[in-house]
């Protein structure tokens, strides 16, 4: 093949120094052809294309490796074929080549492939209260001077493109139904739709097309705001490039540099702050004459008015073990006393913990994150103590609680005489009135 400064050599011996054809052909050593093809054609670069590719060996399978390729592309990724065994496959209908070329072909036919269905896009609008997007993100800050990664939920309004974001420690279930209860009453109200990925809080299984089996819980939290979901095709974020997009710029307007904070509630009330500001400060994309908080302000009459939060908890058995605590995350949290040797259910909410048993709390505590903590409330060891009013001084229960000094401060020796020789004249310790016969007889050991 020809080179741009051969070429740029015979160009200017035939057209400026007037040289024959023959003459170029012995100096540069190059044919008459390529000389001619030169001068006439009048291109200063020439390429080679092969048009057809020989696949001695391939070419008389290639419908069967078409039709094999693309069955197996339909297929769910777990249970796709590797290209080993469809070259066996091959195989057995008879293909007697080499594996590495059925490798080239099918490198060949997925890219082909992909550039033939991802080559280009189609630019959505949406009318106001039409649907909303909601999407996570994991952001980095400092929370009582420790640095934490905190789960970002992101809702973003399609129609006028208002944000709201809020934090918490986890992606569960509860986290979900708290972020949109948030949402909905930031906005004063929520979209007729709302687009999501798959993710497992939401979402159970992934059918052909748009059909997802939808968790029971999600559907009933969808149920309550009058909001019909709507999943994303997997691993297609375009389809929800709006908060994609709102995940990158809340990261680099909000997070960097790294905030510090207290705790979540004072992050999650700058963050609404931030969002307000950043609505009324700049432009809508597309209405450029207006911001973003003029068309929300637009739009909140045509959104499906807020009914009010839903009860968004995720819901799991416990059994309660004999020193009246549950297990849940990893913590372990205390329950009434009563409830001791039956299982109760618990509800997780994003901000606290309720334990249930027979229709009533028989616990109440607001939640605790991290591990190996146990919380307490020392209201639910009072029928013990009933029994076993020694466990006062050292309970671990009450170590936290404000007692009165007297129980505290352990007595002397010279008090304890005193205190039994009263008993044992009355029958009731110091400051008691006596009592019938039925307790007269009860041990001085057994009173506080």
């Amino acid at each position: 093949m020809l080179v741009v400064e051969t070429i740029a050599k015979i160009r200017r011996a035939h057209f400026i120094q007037g040289k024959s054809i023959k003459q170029i052909c012995r100096e540069l050593r190059v044919s008459r052809n390529t000389v001619r093809k030169v001068v006439r054609s009048g291109a200063t670069e020439f390429s080679y294309d092969r048009s057809i590719q020989p696949r001695p060996k391939i070419d008389p399978w290639r419908s069967d490796l078409d039709e094999m390729l693309t069955e197996n592309d339909r297929q769910p990724k777990r249970q796709r074929l590797t290209l080993v065994r469809i070259y066996e496959e091959l195989r057995n209908r008879g293909y007697d080549g080499s594996y590495d070329a059925v490798r080239r072909y099918a490198a060949r036919w997925s890219k082909a492939t992909r550039e033939a269905s991802a080559a280009a896009y189609v630019p959505l609008s949406f009318d106001p209260g039409e649907a909303y997007q909601f999407d996570w993100s994991h952001e980095v800050v400092l929370i009582d001077g420790v640095t934490t990664t905190v789960k970002v939920a992101h809702v973003r309004l399609c129609h006028s493109r208002m944000p709201y974001v809020r934090a918490y420690p986890r992606e569960t279930q509860e986290m979900v139904f708290d972020a949109h209860d948030k949402a909905f009453a930031f906005f004063g109200g929520a979209c007729a739709r709302g687009i999501y990925d798959n993710m497992k809080t939401a979402v159970d299984a992934i059918f052909i097309g748009k059909d997802r089996a939808y968790n029971r819980r999600f559907q009933q939290m969808c149920g309550h705001y009058l909001v019909d979901p709507v999943a994303c095709t997997p691993a297609s974020g375009w389809e929800k490039g709006q908060v994609e997009n709102q995940v990158g710029v809340i990261r680099r307007r909000f997070f960097v540099p790294r905030p510090k904070f207290k705790s979540y509630a004072e992050l999650n009330a700058w963050l609404e702050d931030r969002c307000l500001a950043y609505a009324k400060a700049n432009k809508h994309p597309e209405l450029r004459d207006r911001t973003i908080w003029e068309v929300f302000e637009e739009e909140r009459p045509s959104l499906v008015p807020y009914v009010g939060p839903f009860d968004g908890f995720h819901a799991v058995p416990a059994s309660v073990s004999k020193t009246c605590l549950v297990r849940f995350d990893k913590n372990r949290y205390s329950v009434d006393a009563r409830a001791v040797g039956r299982p109760v259910e618990i509800r997780a909410y994003a901000d606290r913990l309720e334990c249930w048993q027979g229709g009533r709390i028989v616990g109440s505590h607001t939640r605790a994150f991290g591990r190996d903590k146990t919380i307490f409330d020392p209201l639910h060891y009072i029928p013990v103590l009933a029994r076993k009013p020694g466990a006062l001084r050292n309970g671990a229960p009450f170590k936290e609680w404000a007692l009165p000094a007297p129980i505290i401060r352990p007595l002397s020796s010279d008090q304890w005489r005193t205190r039994s020789h009263r008993v044992a004249q009355t029958g009731t310790p110091a400051g008691r009135r006596p009592t019938d016969g039925r307790h007269s007889e009860r041990r001085a050991d057994r009173w506080p």
